[in-house]
C-alpha cells in the first residue's frame, strides 16, 4: 500500500547574494610584496579616498568589515622584513587598505544548498501549544565546489507546517580558537589509522612529548625536525599527516548577536580546505540527563577524507575533533541520540555498500568491529545502502531513514526499524521506497537524487528535510504509524500486526481458490485463520471457537452470507462481519451494510484494501 507523503511548499535554493569575505593571496609571496609596496607608495589622500570608497561599497554587506581587513593585514606582515617596512610607521588607514587588497568576497551557496538535517532548537521558550522550534543545517556549496555548513531557524506547528525565520542578508564567520592540548595516545592512534605509525618522524616528533602535550610543543618539535633533517618525500608525507591531525582539532565561536541564519561554519584548516560535507546533527542526551548536540561530518582537503565530530550546546560555540579508529575512515556516520547498553552507538557504511552499526566507550574513538545491519534486498537499493541521519527513538524501536541507490543511479529514501535494546537486530523494513524524486525534484546538479542527513518526529509525524538532485532542499512529513504499518517484519509480522494476541478470523467461502488466496493474505498479515465453505460450517465453527471477525462470501449453498449475518444479529453474537462478493452493484453493497455488515469488499479481493479495512475495524 502506498504511503501518503506530504510535501511542504517550502524550498531552499542556492542564493548567490549570501557572501562572506575570505583571505586572498593573489599569486606567490613576490607578487604580494609588490602589492604592499604599491599601497604604501600611494599618496595619503589617494589611499584615504580608495579606502573610503571600499568601505562604502562593502560595509553594508559584511559585519565588522574593518576588523576583518585588519586581520587580513596581519596575515601578510610576515613579508615586511624583506621589504624593510616598519609596521609601526603605517597608519591604520593604510593597514586597512593593505588588508582590503588581500581580501575577496565568496558566495557560500551560489552552486548548491542541499543535504539538510533537522534537530530541536536548544531554546524552546515562548511557544504556543503544539509548536516546536527547530534548527535545520544545510551543506552550502559555492565557487570551486567548496562546501560549508549553514543554518536556518524555524517553528513547527501542531499540523507540521514550517515557518522559517527571516534570513539575514549578513553572514558571519566564526572566530577560530586552536585547541592547545592533545592526548598522545589519540594522536598516535589517528596516525595508525592513516598508516603512518611506524616511522622515524613520528618517534622523533611525538615520542618525547608528554602523555598530554600543547600545540606549541608539537610545533616546536616539528620545526626542530625540519631544521635538523633533510626532508624526503616520505618524511614530508608524515609531516603533512601530523600537521593535518593537529589542525583538525579546534574551537569556533560566533558572536551572541548573530542570528542562526548568519552563522556559517566555513573550512578553516588544511584538513578541510576542500569543504565540509554532509553534517548529520543529532540531539544527544547523556546518562545523567545532560543534553548536547553532535554532528558527524567529513572534512576533505582534495586528497584525504577525514571523519570529524562537532559538539555544541548552544550553536554559538563548537568544538571540532577528528573521529579516531580503524573503522572510522568512511563517510556517512550517524550517532545514536543516546547510549545503548552503556555504549555510544553509530550507524556507518564500512564497505560503501551496506549499513552497519558500531559501538564504543568513547564518542570519537571507534575501534570495535562493526556489525552488519542491512544488505541490499530490493531493486531500488541494489547498488548501495546508507543512512539518512541518526536513528530516531520510538516506542516500537529505533527508526532509521535509509537511502538506497538503484537503476540509473536513482537515490530514494527508505526505512528500517531496529530493536530498542539490541539495535543490531533489524525488526522490519519497508519493501518500497518512502520518498522518490518527483518530476520537479529530479532535475539538478546530480539528477534523480533525494537525500537527507537527519529527520525528527513531531506530533506523530516524521519530518523529513531532504535534498533534491544535490542542488536544493525541500521538506515533507509522513505519519509514523503509517510507515510502521507498511513495514515487512522479519519475525513473521507484516504491517504492524502483532503475533502475540493476534486476531482470529473465520473465513467463509465456497470458492476454494478464493478461500486459499484470501486465507494466505490474512496469514501473511499475522492473523489466525479458520476456514468454512458454507454458512452451515460457519455456524458450527462459531459454536466451537471465539472469533474477532467473520469474513464471508454472500452467495453460498446451505445458508448464504445474508442468512449468516441475520442469524448472528438475532442471537446477539458480537462478531463484526465483512462481506466479500462478486456482486459488485451499489444495491448489493447497500443491502449488506443495512443488514449490519461492518464492511463490503468486492471480488477479486485486493490485498491493500483488505488490509486497510480490517485495520480500521480493529482500531
Amino acid at each position: 500500500m502506498a504511503i501518503n507523503i506530504n510535501r511542504l511548499k517550502i524550498f531552499f535554493t542556492p542564493d548567490p547574494k549570501r557572501v562572506i569575505v575570505r583571505f586572498f593571496m593573489p599569486g606567490g609571496e613576490e607578487r604580494a610584496k609588490k602589492i604592499i609596496k604599491r599601497v604604501i607608495a600611494m599618496p595619503e589622500a589617494v589611499a584615504s579616498q580608495v579606502l573610503n570608497q571600499t568601505l562604502r561599497d562593502f560595509s553594508n554587506r559584511h559585519r565588522n568589515i574593518t576588523r576583518i581587513l585588519l586581520k587580513h593585514y596581519e596575515r601578510v606582515t610576515f613579508l615586511f622584513p624583506g621589504l624593510e617596512i616598519d609596521a609601526n610607521s603605517i597608519s591604520k588607514e593604510v593597514k586597512l587598505l593593505i588588508g582590503a587588497y588581500f581580501t575577496h568576497e565568496y558566495s557560500i551557496e551560489s552552486a548548491a544548498f542541499f543535504n539538510p538535517s533537522m534537530v530541536e532548537d536548544p531554546d524552546q521558550s515562548h511557544l504556543e501549544k503544539g509548536q516546536k522550534r527547530v534548527i535545520v543545517s544545510f551543506r552550502a556549496t559555492g565557487e570551486g565546489h567548496v562546501s560549508s555548513i549553514v543554518f536556518r531557524g524555524a517553528i513547527l506547528d501542531k499540523n507540521n507546517n514550517l515557518e522559517f525565520s527571516p534570513v539575514s542578508k549578513l553572514v558571519d564567520i566564526a572566530e577560530t580558537i586552536q585547541l592547545h592540548e592533545y592526548k598522545k595516545e589519540d594522536f598516535i592512534h589517528k596516525l595508525k589509522d592513516m598508516k603512518f605509525d611506524d616511522t622515524e618522524v613520528v618517534e622523533k616528533i611525538i615520542g618525547n612529548l608528554n602523555e598530554t602535550f600543547l600545540f606549541r610543543e608539537l610545533i616546536k618539535n616539528i620545526n626542530q625536525f625540519e631544521n635538523d633533517h633533510e626532508i624526503t618525500i616520505e618524511n614530508n608525507k608524515v609531516l603533512h599527516a601530523i600537521k593535518f591531525i593537529a589542525n583538525a582539532q579546534y574551537k569556533i565561536s560566533f558572536s551572541l548577536d548573530t542570528a542562526i541564519s548568519e552563522r556559517v561554519i566555513f573550512p578553516v584548516t588544511d584538513a578541510e580546505s576542500n569543504g565540509l560535507e554532509d553534517a548529520r546533527f543529532v540531539k544527544f542526551t547523556d546518562d545523567n540527563g545532560d543534553v548536547k548536540y553532535y554532528a558527524t561530518y567529513t572534512a576533505y582537503n582534495g586528497f584525504v577524507i577525514m571523519p570529524q565530530l562537532m559538539e555544541t550546546t548552544d550553536f554559538y560555540t563548537f568544538t571540532v575533533m577528528p573521529i579516531y579508529g580503524k573503522h572510522a575512515q568512511n563517510k556517512g556516520m550517524a550517532l545514536f541520540p543516546r547510549k545503548v547498553n552503556g555504549k555510544y552507538a553509530m550507524l556507518s557504511r564500512q564497505d560503501g555498500e551496506n549499513n552497519f552499526i558500531m559501538y564504543s566507550d568513547q564518542v570519537n574513538n571507534w575501534d570495535d568491529d562493526p556489525i552488519l545491519l542491512q544488505e541490499p534486498a530490493y531493486p531500488w537499493e541494489f547498488v548501495q545502502l546508507g543512512n539518512s541521519g541518526s536513528a530516531i527513538e520510538t516506542k516500537d524501536g529505533w527508526l532509521v531513514i535509509t537511502h538506497g541507490v538503484g537503476a540509473m543511479r536513482r537515490y530514494v529514501l527508505g526505512a528500517i526499524l531496529l530493536d530498542l535494546n539490541d539495535p543490531t537486530k533489524v525488526l522490519a523494513q519497508l519493501d518500497n521506497p518512502l520518498l522518490v524524486a518527483n518530476e520537479m525534484e529530479r532535475e539538478g546538479y546530480v539528477p534523480n537524487v533525494v537525500y537527507s542527513c537527519g529527520s525528527i518526529i513531531n506530533n506523530g509525524n516524521i519530518i523529513i528535510p531532504y535534498a533534491m538532485s544535490d542542488t536544493s532542499s525541500g521538506f515533507a512529513h509522513v505519519s509514523l504509524q503509517e510507515v510502521l504499518e507498511n513495514m515487512i517484519y522479519n519475525d513473521g509480522r507484516e504491517n504492524g500486526v502483532p503475533l502475540n494476541g493476534a486476531k482470529r478470523i473465520l473465513l467463509v467461502d465456497d470458492d476454494k481458490t478464493n478461500l486459499a488466496m484470501v486465507s494466505q493474505m490474512l496469514i501473511e498479515d499475522g492473523y489466525l485463520v479458520d476456514e468454512a465453505t458454507d454458512g452451515v460450517q460457519a455456524l458450527v465453527a462459531i459454536g466451537k471457537s471465539t472469533y474477532d471477525l467473520i469474513l464471508s462470501d454472500i452467495e453460498m449453498p446451505n445458508f448464504n452470507g445474508y442468512q449468516l449475518l441475520e442469524f448472528i444479529k438475532k442471537e446477539s453474537i458480537k462478531i463484526p462481519v465483512v462481506f466479500i462478493s462478486s456482486y459488485n452493484s451499489e444495491a448489493d453493497e447497500i443491502k449488506g451494510l443495512q443488514l449490519g455488515a461492518a464492511e463490503y469488499l468486492p471480488k477479486p479481493v485486493q490485498k491493500d484494501l483488505l488490509r486497510l479495512r480490517l485495520k480500521n475495524i480493529f482500531r
